[in-house]
């Protein structure tokens, strides 16, 4: 299998973690949803600003081209509209009584998702109390009109549409994935796997992990998804650095990361390249020597890594195919002038033959 070489070209840091981020109609700037507000970033120049904030962290940002609007979502439960002209605020509405833990934009730019839950046991093993509030938002992306409310089991942490604006999915912390017809509402497939989910026997007696992003393959019969595999103490965070694939329709299990090729950490953010031909996954490293690498979409094989230095929660690619991988790097601490030091963090790198 050939291999590619992955060439860091820009490094920079923010103020404080990025959550979140996409890039905006030129693909030279990015909006970072970070944990103290939501910054405009150009790459090129490492030039940012902080343009707006949420009441709580910024999980998410997308952008509609077509209207040229960024929206972002954060813990605070809204969804906020952006002009990407002038950042001016254009709406703000209330989504989730909980956090906003992903947003996503179809492809099309018509519709967003938002996926929401709090984990709370309903008995005393410890499954998943029942939702509180629909876990599934679908919306209207014109105007914010919640068209449909859909169930799941919290907490729901990942959401995507497919690449045809068909269908969207979202995954939960009991590795249980559920997918609608974007048009009806109706549920139309999914499956369950438990490869991602974990019960803390040593420390922590509950379920923690499931699955953090997903992707759908080129043809939108398949999705990939990610997290960390089983642990017997999920605190110590060694599971296996994970990505399965998945046939939705059929609930089948197609492949998933050969045992050689992972180590240890939970994995985080996932990004199909624009030429459908390779996926990039990304995290946290606990044991290994990456937390970032590029698999060959037929194979499943590995062929290129990143060792980052940082937790990675989101890669973007511009239509030049390079890579834009952003993320926080550990607990910050104070300088001689009681400031904390910078911990978001931004690359932005080549990958060649």
């Amino acid at each position: 299998m050939m291999q590619k070489t992955l060439t860091r070209i820009h490094d920079f840091k923010l103020p404080t973690a990025i959550l979140g981020a996409c890039l905006l109609g030129d693909q030279n700037e990015m909006v970072a949803a970070c944990m103290d507000g939501i910054y405009r970033v150009e790459l090129a120049t490492k030039a940012h600003r902080r343009v707006a904030e949420h009441e709580s962290y910024v999980s998410s940002a997308v952008y509609l081209p077509e209207s040229r609007v960024f929206v972002t979502g954060g813990y605070d439960g809204k969804l906020k509209w952006f002009s990407a002209q002038d950042n001016a605020l254009i709406r703000e509405q209330k989504v989730h009584s909980f956090w906003s833990w992903d947003l996503a934009a179809s492809a099309d730019g018509r519709w967003l998702a938002s996926v929401t839950g709090q984990y709370l046991a309903g008995d005393y093993k410890y499954a998943p109390a029942k939702e509180t509030e629909p876990s599934v938002k679908i919306l209207d992306a014109s105007d914010g009109r919640v068209v449909y409310s859909l169930p799941h089991t919290p907490s729901v942490q990942s959401v995507v549409f497919s690449h045809d604006s068909q269908w969207v999915a979202a995954g939960n912390l009991m590795g249980q994935v559920r997918v609608w017809e974007v048009a009806s509402g109706v549920e139309v497939g999914g499956f369950e796997t438990k490869d991602f989910t974990s019960w803390g026997i040593i420390k922590s007696h509950c379920y923690l992990g499931g699955i953090f992003a997903m992707e759908f393959t080129p043809g939108n019969q398949e999705l990939i998804v990610c997290g960390m595999g089983d642990m017997r103490d999920p605190m110590a965070g060694n599971g296996k650095q994970l990505w399965q694939r998945w046939n939705w329709k059929e609930s089948k299990l197609v492949s998933q990361t050969l045992d050689k090729q992972s180590g240890e950490g939970l994995m985080e953010a996932l990004c199909m390249h624009p030429a459908h031909e390779s996926f990039v996954m990304g995290g946290r490293l606990r044991g290994g020597d990456w937390n970032g690498a590029l698999f060959d979409l037929a194979s499943g094989e590995r062929i290129g890594t990143i060792k980052s230095g940082y937790r990675i929660t989101e890669f973007l690619f511009n239509e030049r195919g390079e890579l834009i991988v952003v993320g926080g790097q550990g607990q910050p601490g104070k300088n001689d002038q009681g400031k904390f030091s910078d911990f978001g963090r931004v690359e932005v790198y080549e990958i060649k033959s």
